[in-house]
């Protein structure tokens, strides 16, 4: 299964934030949302880097709450690994633990298209086995 399975199911909703935004509002932004993270578009809307809940709480801890006034572009993950529709849903879940990130986000031709998470890939995959193991059991039953 693909990426684009997923989207196809959740949407390709995108919750963005400018890079010159306060680390507060892209808190509040999260919060909100009940999200945990946001990507940084420009202008243009291409994609800058992302902010993660991880990277508000690493900001805090090194200087404190008056961090919170400090404009996105300075916590955000600049190096941001992405996908296209076309990327395998194991291996996306794979590199997503190997390399210990939780949102991946799903580019095409240079646009952010969608998001992905570590909870849609597992959604995704409980789904997959239960479909799986509902066919093994009509297959046994009919058998």
């Amino acid at each position: 299964m693909t990426v684009a399975r997923i989207l196809a199911d959740k949407g390709r909703n995108v919750t963005s934030i400018e890079p010159e935004a306060s680390l507060r509002d892209a808190a509040d932004l999260m919060a909100g949302q009940g999200i945990g993270a946001v990507l940084v578009l420009d202008a243009a809307r291409a994609l800058m880097g992302i902010l993660s809940e991880r990277d508000v709480v690493r900001a805090i801890s090194r200087r404190g709450p008056e961090v919170l006034r400090d404009e996105v572009r300075f916590h955000m993950t600049r190096d941001v690994t992405s996908c296209t529709t076309a990327a395998a849903v194991n291996e996306l879940m794979a590199l997503m633990t190997a390399s210990k990130f939780r949102h991946v986000p799903v580019v095409e031709n240079g646009k952010v298209i969608g998001v992905i998470s570590i909870g849609d890939v597992v959604k995704f995959r409980l789904a997959e086995i239960e479909s799986e193991h509902q066919a093994l059991r009509e297959y046994i039953a009919t058998a």
